[in-house]
């Protein structure tokens, strides 16, 4: 059965996403288009590109995140240096190592651009702080002057996974045709971040398209969503840096303890987390292994109630009538 899949974000912990899917790959479920924000993004951009559960399983378990933490000079001044990159770059890390990763994951199977993909096939979240608002990509790069089509699937992963303060923000440059006459040279420059600051579990994004189109032609969306409650092991904040990383670690965790909207329920697959943190890059083999066991058994239990006749009364019910998964 083909489905359209959504990924909430959630760091290192999105190999509970990659068991959710084992499950689901039993189950014949093939995902038709996908979704996601962050962590949620990666997933979906590989599972875009042709990757299968047991190939994203390899590749999750072999990837040192720390990797990806990638220090500067700076790093090695002692109290001022990280305080320094941070005023300069706008972030602790650059991100670049993780761009990087996933281009070369991505290329393996033949795709660099979103035009090496079926149009409308990758949908990942991102937010531009400049102006405040979501960005859905690639389409909605083209208002900074851009081609969506030639516009790198790798770039758009990066910008979705930016946690502020943390990794360095995208920062892209309003190409000349959509400035505005006598624009300022600093409001030319448009900053890209998470895109879980807006929204990290996109489950609307196939909504309104569905809503247009006939029960026999209606592809289910089913929302693969992160939860259960955050570790009990207190953060230690001795400065400034270490408060943004709490502050911006919680802000980013925040959604696993968030209520499950009645209307939702019937499609999203509620993947425990077992206490992990967005920004646990450390994590050890053997968690997650245990994440992914919990992501399968929860979307193996999700699938034995399942049934499309099911799912369509209750997208009629609850999702046709009104807009964005909220009643009329």
């Amino acid at each position: 059965m083909l489905v359209n899949g959504v990924f909430e974000g959630g760091g290192v912990k999105a190999i509970a996403l990659v068991g959710a899917i084992k499950a689901a790959e039993e189950q014949g479920i093939r995902f038709k288009q996908v979704a996601g924000t962050s962590s949620g993004a990666i997933v979906a951009s590989l599972l875009a590109a042709g990757y299968t559960a047991d190939e994203l399983k390899q590749i999750i378990m072999e990837t040192p995140f720390t990797d990806f933490l990638a220090k500067s000079w700076l790093h090695q001044v002692p109290i001022v240096g990280p305080a320094v990159r941070l005023f300069v770059k706008k972030g602790l890390y650059s991100g670049q190592k993780l761009e990087r990763w996933i281009e070369e994951k991505l290329a393996a199977k033949g795709v660099r651009t979103f035009a090496d993909l079926p149009r409308g096939k990758l949908r990942i979240i991102a937010s531009d702080i400049s102006q405040g608002k979501l960005l859905v990509l690639p389409d909605d790069i083209a208002q900074y002057g851009i081609d969506p089509d030639q516009f790198t699937v790798a770039k758009a992963v990066r910008m979705s996974t930016s946690i502020p303060y943390f990794f360095d923000p995208v920062i892209l440059r309003k190409a000349a045709k959509v400035r505005r006459k006598g624009e300022k040279f600093s409001d030319q420059f448009i900053y890209i971040v998470d895109g879980g600051l807006l929204s990290n579990f996109p489950l609307w994004i196939y909504d309104e398209e569905n809503s247009k189109i006939p029960e026999k032609d209606q592809i289910p969306t089913l929302g693969f969503q992160m939860v259960g409650k955050q570790s009990a092991e207190p953060r230690a904040i001795v400065g400034p840096l270490s408060m943004f990383h709490a502050l911006f670690a919680t802000m980013m965790g925040a959604h696993d303890e968030r209520y499950i909207e009645e209307q939702n329920r019937f499609r999203t697959i509620k993947v425990p987390t077992l206490g992990v943190r967005v920004t646990d890059f450390d994590i050890k083999p053997e968690k997650s292994m245990e994440l992914y066991k919990a992501g399968y058994d929860a979307a193996k239990a999700y699938f034995k109630k399942w049934s499309h006749q099911d799912y369509i009364s209750c997208f009629n019910q609850f999702i046709r009538k009104g807009q964005n998964g909220k009643p009329a």
